[in-house]
């Protein structure tokens, strides 16, 4: 067979079954969703959860932890939102009803998590004390807002 075709053809067929191969791994299943939206929040759990205490006072203020833990939390705000997919409605989980049916506020909600984390980790750069635990704050009240419109107890 001719060279200048086995190859386009050999590319091509390769081609066309990665792309099925990433459509299939795509379609994950509901309950692998919330296993891996839950895993996520757990883990932001743990990297705010001393910076909610050095904001409260609760423990020692450390600079260098605030801004490990703000990079950390900026990777991590940006992962649990596409385990919300549909599918996963009725899954078990603490997400209400209201995730689904209201998802233009969930989505607001989740995309002002984002900017203020970021903007957490702009000010944990700047070595003002009382700048961080105030954005601490900011980023802590929209967490609640989330917890309170979308979350079960």
């Amino acid at each position: 067979m001719n060279k200048k075709i086995l190859f386009p053809c050999l590319a091509l067929v390769l081609g066309s079954g990665a792309g099925f191969a990433t459509s299939v791994m795509a379609q994950a299943k509901p309950d692998v969703l919330v296993k891996q939206r839950q895993a996520v929040m757990t883990l932001q759990g743990k990297y705010f959860g001393p910076l909610g205490a050095m904001a409260q006072g609760k423990a020692p203020y450390n600079a260098s932890v605030v801004q490990r833990n703000a990079g950390f939390l900026d990777n991590l705000s940006r992962m649990p939102w596409d385990g919300f997919d549909a599918s996963t409605k009725g899954e078990k989980s603490r997400a209400l009803p209201a995730v689904y049916d209201n998802k233009a506020k969930f989505d607001e909600i989740a995309s002002r998590l984002e900017n203020e984390i970021s903007r957490l980790v702009t000010v944990s750069r700047s070595g003002d004390e009382a700048a961080v635990k105030a954005q601490i704050g900011a980023v802590a009240k929209i967490c609640g807002a989330c917890h309170n419109d979308f979350r079960a107890k």
